[in-house]
């Protein structure tokens, strides 16, 4: 295989943070109405149409007048979504710093208020009358300290309703049920390692399976709400979006039958319908939501019994932290963009995984790769260089290594897409570094394609982070050790790649999307999450 195709440029129009600015100045672009039941993909763009996998390395958000219905594009047609990325702060809106070490050598520690015991390596601890636990991991490289006392007293009195309901009763049951959950080693359903506690996760996922109830608001006007985008980089919030609101297991009409309340809205939508093009400025953003706060809370009485703990959203575009910040700050925020820097809360909000979806009707397309035994190639990347870290990864990899295939960003067409998935799938190590942001598509891309990830991503909660032991089934290096990312790979023995290997294997059925859910499956595992958080997070009166 030929590495020539990765040389060349890739015409990209975003040479700032703020992505590209042609197209409509409006910001107000238009979309597919209600065809294919109000379900969308993202649209047919002006520039280099093609389908790289790529976070925020697109050319340009726009989308061609007159669209077809979104969901039947061609792969072709597809545009290269890119999100205008960065974080852009309105005056007096400086991005949230919590005293946190940037990054770290082994053996940290982790706080994260009502998170149960898990694994040998952890411990609980009282602090201030609390349970807390302290994870002491080699994985992880972010610290996450307690925050102060005011925001744990404010997070602790919403997560206590002001009144009670039969259904905090069930959750506190559950919460007592998971805790009873017999020591097991080994499951004949799951892959035990793959876990901070399998006894655990099953059975608070059987619990979830039997007991939790879901009540989705109705409110909301498309597209921002009920509209779903099933294709491209943001699709993890359309697809659970989609698969939520089709639900007949969880969901109910009634909301007092329910536990959680869900906030149907696409991150993405919003800033497809209302940021202004060219203004830097999200606030109108953040005003949206902050009213559809208020107004269910003037409508419905269940908002304001908890502050909001006991609802949740669902979110992949970066800007989401902010677009929720104050208004929704005790809600249950499943992100993308899980930076402990930007406002993720460990034990209350959920790493959501970003999946970059290339087929709404096959959304399993390509799956798969290389035995171990095939894969050839020690290390790959290739991608734009957004942000600070990637060109300080080319500087130091890019054409100085046979092994280390690490390059810049892809020339267009269908040959290049298909030899990066090649890479991938004969790569025993992908890269996965941050972009703009904390998230990237590449390690659900790992993950499909059976390559180990490789997250090189400062104060970023992985997916899943509550039930999943990410030591089992990836490599996460310090942002300063890009210079030995080499001698990091290869001093991690044969025997230990092979164990990794095959759990990246095993851990793939739990990162996938289908048009109806299975067990186990991506969108369970983004509800479990949910529901795992806010049984720990609750407090009886």
């Amino acid at each position: 295989m030929s590495d020539s195709v990765f040389k060349g440029s890739l015409e990209d129009d975003e040479d700032s943070k703020f992505g590209s600015d042609t197209g409509d100045d409006s910001g107000l672009r238009e979309v597919d109405g209600d065809t294919n039941n109000g379900i969308v993909s993202e649209g047919k763009g002006q520039d280099n149409p093609i389908e790289l996998v790529t976070d925020r390395e697109v050319d340009d958000d726009s989308v061609a007048e007159n669209v077809k219905d979104l969901n039947d594009l061609s792969e072709l047609e597809i545009e290269r979504i890119g999100e205008n990325s960065a974080t852009v702060e309105p005056a007096g809106e400086a991005k949230q710093s919590l005293p946190l070490k940037q990054i770290v050598q082994p053996n940290l520690e982790i706080v994260s208020d009502g998170v149960p015991e898990q694994h040998t390596s952890q411990s609980i601890a009282n602090i201030g009358g609390e349970k807390t636990l302290s994870i002491v991991s080699p994985l992880t490289n972010i610290t996450h300290l307690k925050t102060e006392e005011s925001n744990a007293s404010s997070a602790a009195s919403s997560a206590r309703p002001r009144w009670s309901s039969v259904r905090d009763k069930e959750v506190l049951a559950a919460k007592t049920e998971i805790e009873k959950a017999s020591v097991s080693v080994s499951d004949q359903e799951l892959h035990a390692p793959l876990f901070r506690n399998v006894s655990m996760f099953k059975r608070s996922y059987e619990l979830m399976d039997r007991t939790l109830k879901v009540y989705v608001y109705r409110d909301g006007k498309k597209p921002i709400f009920h509209q779903p985008i099933l294709k491209g980089l943001y699709a993890s919030e359309g697809w659970f979006m989609k698969l939520m609101e089709g639900n007949k297991h969880f969901a109910v009409k009634d909301p007092r039958k329910a536990h959680l309340f869900y906030m149907p809205f696409s991150s993405r939508m919003l800033e497809y319908a209302l940021y202004v093009r060219n203004s830097h400025n999200r606030t109108n953003l953040r005003q949206y939501l902050k009213e559809y706060a208020e107004s269910i809370a003037a409508k419905y009485r269940y908002w304001n019994r908890t502050g909001g703990a006991d609802h949740f959203l669902v979110a992949c575009h970066d800007w989401a932290p902010y677009e929720t910040r104050h208004h929704m700050e005790h809600c249950i925020k499943a992100l993308c963009n899980a930076d402990v820097t930007a406002g993720f809360k460990l034990g209350r909000d959920v790493s959501l995984p970003e999946t970059y979806v290339r087929s709404a009707r096959n959304p399993l397309r390509d799956l798969g790769g290389k035995p171990p035994s095939q894969r050839h190639i020690l290390a790959f990347y290739a991608g734009n260089l957004h942000g600070y870290l990637r060109p300080i990864l080319l500087k130091y990899w890019k054409d100085k290594d046979p092994d280390m295939k690490i390059f810049g960003p892809m020339p267009p067409g269908v040959a290049s897409k298909m030899n990066y998935i090649q890479h991938m799938k004969s790569s025993k190590y992908c890269i996965c570094p941050k972009g703009y942001e904390v998230n990237s598509p590449r390690v659900v891309e790992s993950i499909f394609y059976e390559c180990v990830p490789v997250i090189i991503s400062d104060n970023f909660v992985p997916p899943f982070y509550e039930v999943l032991n990410w030591e089992a089934f990836s490599v996460i290096i310090a942002e300063k050790d890009i210079p030995n990312l080499k001698d990091i790979l290869l001093s991690i023995p044969e025997k230990k790649y092979f164990e990794m290997q095959l759990a990246v294997r095993k851990l793939q059925r739990h990162f996938l999307w289908h048009a109806k859910p299975e067990k186990y499956d991506l969108f369970h595992m983004t509800l479990h999450s949910i529901w795992y958080n806010r049984v720990y997070q609750i407090k009886p009166r």
